[in-house]
């Protein structure tokens, strides 16, 4: 099995977002195969029955048209139990989060950071005022609903956003808590749950907040199915509010905005319910399992998580961004360095959960990685006397032409 010793590590460093996995698989050629530690998916599903179910039926998928949104938002709702006048189907939560943003922000917006970096960027793109209230690693991360409602009240924020379970700490709020911060803000023009990962979460049985959207005049769900059923390559999300505001969003959205495979992925949902919860059983299980697993690399401070993912700091001397370098180039892992995130630093990584067999690979890497730095360390102290240059000669080497890893010794 290959892996990535040949990438192009600048396709790292573009841009706010992560790189895909098409573009870092095309870049590596063909037979190298990525362990994608990155990209919040589901493991276990859809299931390989599921996908052979929609390979056998691709060629009519893609040959016609789909339903109107309008239809394809029906049999959403028909298979989760949702009145249709209450939600809005688009081409994943950040067409959702951008319509969002032109038709119901007015002026402000009040935001958690460290979150999902489109909650910031789609609202600041358009001149908006972003209200961000710093959540504390003191603090774990946990969000204090009284002080962020007294901080939006004191900014005078419109509208208020909290991301449950957040990313990419993956803190959760349980379900009587999220509904009193919206009573609390009644007065809000609008207040957003994002449930983008919220069926990861086992702390509680029904932690979802969405039923009560409908009936709230200022509340709104978002749901993101891409990332629930590990297809975000199709772009599919809803939301859920009170008739007035998803009619107000979903007269926005074109007549023809969602694809078919979308569409069939909506008619399988209720088919498939068992083995979706199953999927769902296996990666809390796995969630734990990896945590353990990673408390055991020296240094490394790991954050309990609700989602899908873990988010991690790194001991004194390591950094983000070289490790992310080295796993890729070393071992053909990808991994989330957290220092494009508005609140974070390159110290910190987020890892999405996989299977026990995967999770070894990471911990093995991690560990190559601290012995790399130690020898490299080793070779510094060597040549201290004779240099007062930081960075080892082969790692100046690679910092020039771009293909290695470098390591500076703090």
């Amino acid at each position: 099995m290959r892996h990535g010793s040949s990438i192009d590590l600048s396709l790292l460093r573009q841009g706010a977002h992560s790189a895909s996995i098409a573009t870092l698989q095309r870049n590596m050629g063909e037979g190298a195969r990525i362990v994608d530690f990155c990209i919040p998916c589901n493991p276990y599903f859809p299931t390989p029955e599921m996908f052979a179910e929609l390979s056998a039926n691709l060629e009519s998928i893609l040959k016609y048209y789909p339903s109107s949104a309008e239809t394809i938002t029906k049999q959403l709702c028909t298979a989760l139990g949702l009145h249709p006048q209450t939600v809005a189907m688009a081409n994943g939560s950040t067409e959702l989060i951008t319509w969002i943003d032109h038709l119901l922000v007015k002026e402000s917006i009040a935001i958690p950071i460290p979150t999902f970096g489109r909650w910031t960027d789609q609202p600041l793109e358009t001149g908006k005022r972003v209200d961000m209230y710093p959540l504390q690693e003191a603090d774990n991360y946990q969000l204090d609903l009284d002080d962020y409602a007294r901080f939006i009240r004191q900014r005078g924020s419109r509208v208020a956003v909290i991301c449950n379970p957040n990313n990419p700490d993956g803190g959760y709020i349980p379900r009587r808590e999220i509904l009193r911060f919206v009573d609390m803000l009644h007065d809000l023009d609008l207040v957003v749950i994002d449930e983008s990962f919220i069926d990861f979460v086992d702390q509680e049985r029904q932690p979802s907040v969405a039923a009560e959207a409908g009936i709230r005049t200022n509340m709104l769900v978002l749901k993101s199915l891409g990332k629930n059923f590990g297809l975000h390559g199709i772009r599919f999300g809803y939301m859920v509010a009170n008739p007035a505001l998803a009619t107000k969003i979903g007269r926005a959205l074109p007549k023809w905005n969602l694809n078919s495979l979308a569409e069939t992925v909506v008619h399988m949902i209720k088919d498939h319910e068992a083995e979706y919860r199953e999927s769902l059983r296996r990666l809390s299980r796995d969630r734990m399992r990896m945590a353990d697993e990673l408390t055991r690399v020296p240094g490394l401070t790991v954050w309990p998580s609700q989602g899908n993912f873990l988010l991690v700091k790194l001991g004194p001397g390591w950094d983000g961004v070289e490790l992310r370098d080295f796993l890729i180039s070393r071992f053909g892992i990808y991994v989330r360095e957290c220092g494009n995130k508005l609140g974070m630093t390159s110290q910190y990584l987020r890892f999405v959960v996989r299977p026990p067999e995967d999770v070894v690979r990471l911990v093995d890497g991690m560990h190559a990685y601290g012995r790399y730095l130690h020898s490299e360390g080793m070779v510094h102290l060597e040549a201290e006397s004779e240099s007062t240059d930081l960075v080892h000669p082969a790692s100046r080497t690679a910092l020039t032409n771009g293909t290695g890893i470098h390591a500076v010794i703090r």
